[in-house]
């Protein structure tokens, strides 16, 4: 299973709020897509955005998995795409939030309950149960919260991030790892594998997080 985050972001490190990439940076994201078996996002993303999560050309694969992750069990269908167009998604919670939240979304999407992570639900457990289903690739899309819980339990193999020539400066706007922690002492070191300069401003990076192997 080759695990990776993908974001656009300021150059002082802020994902929020988003769609300040250029068309470049979207095609990116979307041939991310096209290469990988699944897509996951944590339910802050999808509350605030409204994502359908398609590949290069709008093409939707009838195949690929999307899934969103949730720790409220509290999630309200009502305006998103992603419950109407294509396969229905995957939603991980808590297992004692399965059948409220399966009711509240009235079976627009399967509702499957995973173990908690410490602080919060295990994002290794939603990947193990995206691997049982078949997905040898998964694509983590954010926010901030689930890329620092992916990271904090060690199952991210690689970082995409372009880094936009904006400056937020914004304490509110959310960061690319956004936890109650550090995620190593101090730092979780990356390598870098690497790096295009865009006519856009942008700078495309591809980082490979210490200790995984590159899955190529």
């Amino acid at each position: 299973m080759n695990v990776s985050i993908v974001a656009a972001g300021t150059l002082c490190g802020r994902i929020s709020p988003v769609g300040m990439g250029s068309a470049e940076d979207r095609a990116l994201l979307e041939q991310l897509r096209d290469r990988t078996d699944a897509s996951l996002i944590g339910a802050g993303t999808l509350r605030a955005e409204n994502p359908e999560m398609r590949g290069s050309g709008g093409c939707l694969s009838e195949k690929r998995l999307r899934a969103v992750i949730c720790g409220s069990g509290v999630l309200s269908a009502a305006g998103k795409r992603i419950f109407v167009v294509g396969p229905p998604p995957l939603v991980f919670t808590g297992h004692g939030r399965v059948a409220s939240l399966t009711d509240s979304l009235g079976g627009v999407a399967e509702v499957c309950g995973i173990d908690d992570g410490g602080h919060g639900l295990s994002v290794a457990a939603a990947i193990a149960e995206l691997a049982r289903r078949g997905a040898r690739s998964v694509l983590i899309e954010g926010g901030g919260g689930l890329n620092h819980a992916a990271l904090a339990e060690g199952v991210v193999d690689e970082v995409y991030f372009t880094v936009t020539p904006f400056l937020s400066g914004d304490r509110r706007a959310v960061p690319l790892a956004d936890g109650p922690g550090p995620l190593g002492d101090p730092f979780l070191p990356l390598n870098l594998l690497s790096c295009r300069q865009s006519a856009s401003g942008e700078l495309f990076l591809h980082y490979q997080v210490a200790g995984r192997v590159h899955d190529v």
